[in-house]
């Protein structure tokens, strides 16, 4: 039974990856056809075809190495200046054609002929109207970010369901009801464990010797009534080691219960010792936090900080999983994983004996929306072959475009992507490399959900 809640776990992540990887390309080809250019390829991974059907001009497949997908639209690198002029030839039949004249004046020079011979000869004179070099700069920017938007709004969609019925598991509200009293006060960084004998005779917290329980709710704190578990913070902190009045609930009835707070050693604030902050020895009830739109969008907003955050340290972090795989030092619980690393911890969740159904639920989605979340805003990372580098591209295009108009300047034309073709390949070589990295770890030192 656990092994089939393994391999169910790890289905349906993959699934639910794969559909999210096939909308992100719906998101680039749906406004790439609504604006007048020609799709020719959709595909869903990369590799051998295992799958495809042409429908009109649009060849739609699978691939066999599920880890992307793309769309194939035409005439993504406009011809070069040089090559411009040269461009156009007459057929036997009379028929314009689009020839670019290659050029080998260096490596990269070479790279670029090379890419936009190759984007050329795949273009008809009937195709002239519809290269997306031609587009206007808006209409690239929506075809660009379509992709990267649609992962981020699965994600948001996700998020939003999630926390407006279960909660926000990484943002638990603290209830003034307690869920625990400790029996003895202990030094902060001992926190949970048992009390000997001694300990308890010697040094009981005040809530323990006062006769507060668990399950009671706090409703006063030496006259002042209570709302929330921070204003209780607040107020037991703030009384030092003096005498507290504290009224509880239990049952329905309010019991009055009379006793000294005491200071926890040690208890540090700011990293120093604080000799007068007071300590009760309770723990509040406390359950995730629910919330709507608004809600989703702030957490989503500190999501996007540290996501930011995770990609300036890509690399470094990739470095420690290497290191990790070689037995140089241990792997960080807490750092990146690959789509198969992904798909090991759906599978242990799904598995795992002491996580009720709905909380087994809950995970796999926010498992599912956290890929969603890293893959859109990866996608935006203004570097060729990224989105986000035919964005910046467009962008720029509209600046020096306005910038022309401004001054009455002549207009300076497309901007030409290709001669970023080089940054692109290095770009696209260290994806490559960070993401074999990422799934040798996951298969070799994988991160497991007890971690």
């Amino acid at each position: 039974m656990t092994a089939l809640l393994y391999l169910l776990g790890v289905v349906v992540f993959v699934v639910a990856i794969l559909a999210s990887i096939g909308l992100h390309e719906l998101g680039h080809l749906i406004p790439a056809k609504r604006f007048g250019g020609k799709v020719t390829q959709y595909f869903i991974g990369f590799g051998p075809t295992v799958w495809s059907r042409q429908v009109g001009e649009t060849e739609y497949g699978v691939k066999a190495i599920p880890l992307g997908g793309y769309v194939k639209i035409v005439g993504m690198l406009p011809p070069g200046a040089v090559e411009l002029a040269d461009r156009v030839e007459v057929d036997a039949e009379g028929n314009q054609v689009v020839r670019v004249r290659k050029s080998n004046t260096g490596m990269f020079t070479q790279l670029i002929s090379d890419a936009r011979a190759a984007e050329w000869e795949t273009i008809r004179p009937e195709d002239a109207d519809r290269l997306f070099y031609t587009f206007p700069w808006w209409q690239k920017v929506v075809v660009m970010g379509g992709g990267p938007t649609v992962n981020i709004v699965i994600a948001f969609l996700i998020f939003a369901g999630v926390f407006a019925t279960y909660g926000n598991p990484g943002d638990r509200t603290a209830e003034t009801t307690l869920q625990e009293v400790n029996a003895c006060v202990l030094p902060a960084e001992e926190s949970g464990r048992v009390c000997t004998a001694e300990e308890l005779r010697d040094d009981p917290t005040p809530a323990y010797s006062a006769g507060i329980r668990a399950g009671d709710r706090i409703v006063s704190f030496n006259g002042t009534e209570i709302t929330s578990w921070e204003q209780v913070q607040r107020l037991v902190r703030a009384n030092g080691t003096d005498e507290a009045e504290i009224v509880v609930e239990r049952d329905g009835e309010r019991i009055p219960f009379r006793t000294e707070t005491v200071v926890r050693p040690p208890d540090r604030v700011g990293g120093k010792v604080d000799d007068k902050v007071g300590f009760l020895g309770v723990v509040p009830d406390n359950h995730p936090t629910t919330g709507g739109v608004l809600y989703t969008v702030g957490q989503m907003g500190h999501m996007t900080v540290e996501v930011v955050k995770a990609l300036g340290t890509l690399p470094a972090k990739v470095w420690g999983v290497a290191k990790a795989i070689v037995g140089v030092e241990e792997r960080d619980p807490m750092g990146p994983v690959s789509i198969v690393g992904g798909g090991r911890l759906a599978g242990e969740t799904a598995a795992h004996d002491e996580i009720p159904l709905q909380s087994k639920i809950v995970s796999l989605f926010l498992l599912v929306a956290g890929f969603n979340f890293f893959i859109g805003m990866f996608n935006f990372v203004p570097l060729l072959p990224l989105d986000g580098g035919h964005i910046a591209g467009a962008l720029w295009e509209a600046v020096r475009r306005g910038w022309a108009r401004l001054r009455r300047r002549p207009d300076p034309g497309y901007v030409d992507v290709a001669k970023l073709l080089p940054i692109a390949y290095v770009v696209g070589l260290a994806i490559l490399v960070m993401g074999v990295v990422l799934i040798v770890g996951d298969l070799v030192v994988p991160v497991h959900l007890e971690s």
